[in-house]
């Protein structure tokens, strides 16, 4: 799950403003509707919110995510394309969140580290857990009913240093001014779509 980039990438240069009518974001974010859909539906259905028990649940696969995506985070390739990327990883905070809640840290699978994923896809696994974070501001409210907030249990949900609509803009802006060929425009939505089925199998691994 370690993307390389080629020290003359197409991809390590940003496209010129007058290509970006049709943004690469906006594009993923149809792309990827149903499987965003289902798995939101499925999240209702689990009832995240009902007990601390179920919560713990839910931050469980929270956790198992962003153990998926800890090779992302902290990979060279990606970080010269978005500088401070190691600072969005939100693997400790989970860790720490069911550390709170009295859960087990579950012990995750090495299938998506151990991916061979180009950089374009890998790109789309981080769109989907950057633009999650936009929805986890409803998901932190809810929590508070559950007397949980950034300094215990919730600590993944909380608002990212910045602001969540800051940290989302400039992430969105790098992403959509990388230049991708069809080829990798086409693994990009692979990669996104990939990550929400991941965390849809992650949800009922741990609601089991």
């Amino acid at each position: 799950c370690v993307p390389s980039l080629e020290r003359n990438s197409p991809m390590d240069t940003l496209a010129p403003e007058s290509t970006r009518q049709n943004l690469r974001s906006q594009r993923l974010n149809l792309l990827t509707n149903e499987p965003h859909q289902r798995l939101e539906s499925l999240v209702k259905s689990k009832e995240p919110f009902a007990s601390r028990d179920n919560f713990a649940r839910f931050v469980a696969a929270q956790y198992l995510f962003q153990h998926d995506l800890e090779p992302l985070y902290r990979n060279e390739a990606l970080a010269r394309l978005f500088p401070g990327l190691a600072s969005r990883a939100r693997d400790d905070a989970a860790r720490a969140d069911l550390a709170d809640l009295g859960h087990p840290v579950p012990e995750g699978d090495q299938s998506v580290r151990e991916a061979d994923l180009s950089l374009a896809e890998a790109l789309g696994w981080l769109f989907v857990s950057e633009g999650s974070k936009l929805g986890a501001a409803f998901l932190f409210k809810k929590a508070a009913a559950l007397e949980l907030d950034e300094n215990f249990g919730a600590r993944h949900l909380a608002e990212p240093e910045g602001g969540r609509a800051q940290g989302w803009k400039s992430f969105v802006a790098i992403l959509d001014g990388i230049e991708l060929n069809e080829e990798e425009e086409r693994l990009a939505a692979k990669g996104a779509s990939d990550a929400f089925n991941r965390f849809g199998d992650l949800l009922e691994r741990t609601f089991a």
